[in-house]
Parts: C-alpha cells; sequence; structure tokens
C-alpha cells in the first residue's frame, strides 16, 4: 500500500484515496465531503464511464428512438438539432437507461442479447475508467493544484476486475496510485439496500456467468415472459451475496475496510480522513 500505516497517512502531503463498495453505503457520500471542504480532486468512474467510454452509445440510442418520430428525423438528417445526454455527477440516468434491463420488450426490457452487448460495454469501460485513475491524479495537479485525490467508483468494480491476481490491470493502477478503502456493510444494511432496490430497481452490471445464472433460474421458474423488474429484484438479491466476498478479496489483498456504520457518522472532511487512518491502524495492528 502507498501509505504504510496510520502515520504515513496523517503526515503526507498528497493524500490519495480509493473508495469502493456497493452501492449505497456512502462512496460518493465521503468523497464530496472531502472535495466540499479541502483542496480535493473527486474523480467519479460512473461519470467518466458514461461520458468518455459509453457517451457516444448513449447518444446513438437517442438519435435511434428519434429517428423514429418523422419530424425529428427530418431535422436529425440535416444536422438542423443535436441530440445528447446531460449526463453529470448527480444525475447519471443517461447511462442506467441505456444498459437498461432484459425482459420483454413488451414491457419495456431489453433482449437478452442486446442487454449482454451493452453489459460487455459497460465492463469494458468500467476497466478502462478505472486504469485512468493515475491520469486523473496527475490532471488534478497540473491543472488545478489539488495534491488530495478522491476516486468514487461504481458499485460494480468487484465484477470487472480479479483480486487474487496480482496484476489484475485496474486494480494495480490503483493499488500503486491510491489506498483502497472497502466501505463494508453489514447485515441490516444488506436488508436496507435490497429493501430500497425493491422499491426502486434500477439497471446493474453483472459478470456474465452470473447473469446467465440468474436468468436461467428465473425463466425456469417464471416462464419466457420476462417483467424486467421482477428478474432485477431476484438478481439484485443474489448479486449482493456473489459480491461480498469479492469486495472482501479486494480489501484483503490490496486495501483497508471500514464499516458503513462509521461512514453514516462521518460529519466532515476531518472525520473522514480520521476514519481512513482508524483504518489503517486497524490493518496495520493484524499485519
Amino acid at each position: 500500500m502507498i501509505y504504510d500505516g496510520p502515520r504515513a497517512w496523517r503526515q503526507a502531503n498528497s493524500r490519495r484515496v480509493t473508495f469502493f463498495g456497493m452501492s449505497g453505503l456512502g462512496k460518493t457520500h465521503v468523497c464530496r465531503m472531502l472535495r466540499g471542504q479541502g483542496p480535493w480532486f473527486h474523480y467519479s468512474v460512473d461519470y467518466r464511464i458514461g461520458t468518455a467510454y459509453m457517451g457516444e452509445h448513449i447518444a446513438d440510442e437517442l438519435k435511434r428512438a428519434a429517428m423514429t418520430v418523422p419530424y425529428l428525423a427530418k431535422l436529425l438528417r440535416s444536422d438542423s438539432i443535436w441530440i445528447g445526454s446531460n449526463m453529470t455527477f448527480e444525475n447519471l440516468e443517461p447511462l442506467s437507461a441505456y444498459l437498461g434491463q432484459p425482459g420483454n420488450p413488451d414491457r419495456g426490457g431489453l433482449p437478452l442479447d442486446e442487454y449482454e452487448r451493452r453489459q460487455e460495454l459497460h465492463r469494458r469501460a468500467e476497466v478502462n475508467a478505472l486504469i485512468d485513475t493515475p491520469h486523473f491524479i496527475e490532471r488534478a495537479v497540473d491543472l488545478y493544484g489539488y495534491d488530495h485525490f478522491a476516486c468514487d467508483t461504481g458499485g460494480s468494480t468487484c465484477e470487472v476486475v480479479d483480486p487474487d491476481d496480482p496484476r489484475d490491470p485496474a486494480l494495480r493502477a490503483l493499488a500503486d496510485n491510491t489506498l483502497l478503502v472497502w466501505i463494508e456493510g453489514a447485515p441490516d444494511h444488506t436488508q436496507t439496500l435490497i429493501d430500497r432496490f425493491a422499491a426502486a430497481p434500477k439497471p446493474m452490471c453483472y459478470r456474465p456467468e452470473f447473469l446467465m445464472a440468474q436468468w436461467t433460474a428465473f425463466t425456469a421458474a417464471h416462464g419466457d415472459d420476462v417483467v424486467p423488474d421482477d428478474f432485477a429484484r431476484h438478481a439484485y438479491a443474489a448479486a449482493i451475496a456473489e459480491r461480498q466476498p469479492r469486495y472482501a478479496a479486494i480489501a484483503r489483498n490490496w486495501g483497508v475496510t471500514v464499516p458503513a456504520a462509521d461512514v453514516a457518522l462521518a460529519r466532515d472532511a476531518t472525520d473522514v480522513i480520521a476514519m481512513v487512518e482508524d483504518a489503517l491502524g486497524r490493518h496495520a495492528a493484524a499485519a
């Protein structure tokens, strides 16, 4: 790790950290606290995915929809209008909408083969966005004079890396340049996330073998007329259980752990910095 203990972190002139874990446990929250109270650069992996790597695919899908409307089609062909997404840190809906959910197209779903194609596009984009982290560390210093850097990863990081491979390109780029910090949820957090997702399902990213296993099990039980939200709810609970040991392996091999309960108590950047220092202390004591 780039900080060999709590003292090195506390005395560092340049603090660089990557937060990872399930969506909804506070990664973006702590990054915003750091950004809002000091010279910290906030690098959002999801925003990078949606703009640099998936932006053209998203725009093409919007144009494809517009081309079904004769009035808009005529204007598009003559370059009289521009159609694109309004992606921001706070609004990643264009990316989510493009990823979609598998299911019956008449019910708002995507055919499975198209869903798999978009999943693969996202997988490659996420790996590339993670590998881009060192570039943005340099950019933060060169452009803005920010010595401190917080990488805000997506909830599917564990789906696109191999935590047991010391040569994994994405984890190597992160670990060589930042301290990886896992925000670990407790069992009560898990149920909260499941309940929240059940109330408002959203697109997810899955490893291909996991997706096929869930799809096969779901269609065997419910038939081929798949309601997208129903499948999403089914797969999400299984995904949390599947991801937990993968996140734990990343933390064990590459970084440190902070409990989600501690994240919930953090009030400002000082608390976040102290929380990471404590995690390094626990890691050093256990070594």
